[in-house]
């Protein structure tokens, strides 16, 4: 992962397509090294969770170039390096298990679950947390270490559901994700790959009712 971090510091500090064009070489060999990590990484992803086996490096990753039609940011580049594995690829919708590595913000992070689902699968869900909630809140003590993301909730509960329910704080996410944020030593480590599927291990009851959820949704046509 070393020379991952390495090049994406120095991206960040000549985001440009110059400097890009020139250490263009560097960048397929780096390339070839993030390829070999995601592979890494969906295999053992998919030793804990067969409903992602299948699912290719291409699926799973990321184009380093940005689409910057519409933001400020006019950055061509990417500086950061992330793989998302769930069942049928990254553009399937369902909840997965992703690894991000931003050493520009010096941000590492392991995360579970669905982000951006749809209005009728948040709604999904949020029936599964109404009738099933304490096995909701289970799966959420089940993994150790990961922490519910609050950052996108709404202030107020949504119109239509009940503040009195038993565990109706999970009403207000907008995405549900489990996050552990870890440190640049966590991922530089040799056994990086096989510690972050060990502990995402844990967060698989939590994907498994969240994919249920989605899966009802569709079937539902919601």
């Amino acid at each position: 992962m070393k020379d991952i971090i390495n090049f994406l510091e120095e991206l960040a500090a000549n985001n440009d397509r110059a400097w890009f064009e020139a250490n263009r070489d560097r960048y397929k060999a780096v390339k070839s090294r993030m390829d070999a990590v995601a592979k890494d990484f969906i295999e053992a992803v998919a030793a804990f969770d067969p409903s992602v086996e299948g699912v290719q490096v291409k699926d799973a990753t990321y184009r380093i170039y940005r689409d910057t039609r519409f933001t400020k940011d006019k950055s061509p580049y990417k500086t950061w390096f992330g793989v998302y594995v769930c069942p049928r690829g990254k553009r399937s919708g369902f909840s997965g298990y992703y690894m991000h590595v931003e050493p520009e913000n010096d941000y590492y992070m392991l995360c579970t679950g669905a982000y951006c689902p749809t209005p009728g699968e948040v709604k999904s869900i949020r029936e599964e947390i109404m009738t099933e909630g304490e096995n909701f809140v289970e799966t959420i003590r089940a993994a150790r270490g990961f922490e519910i993301d609050w950052t996108t909730a709404y202030k107020r509960m949504p119109q239509g559901w009940s503040a009195d329910d038993p565990h109706s704080e999970y009403y207000r996410l907008r995405n549900y994700l489990l996050v552990k944020v870890v440190d640049r030593d966590y991922v530089l480590a040799d056994d990086f790959i096989s510690r972050a599927a060990a502990e995402m291990s844990l967060t698989r009851p939590f994907n498994d009712t969240l994919n249920r959820a989605i899966e009802y949704a569709r079937e539902m046509g919601w």
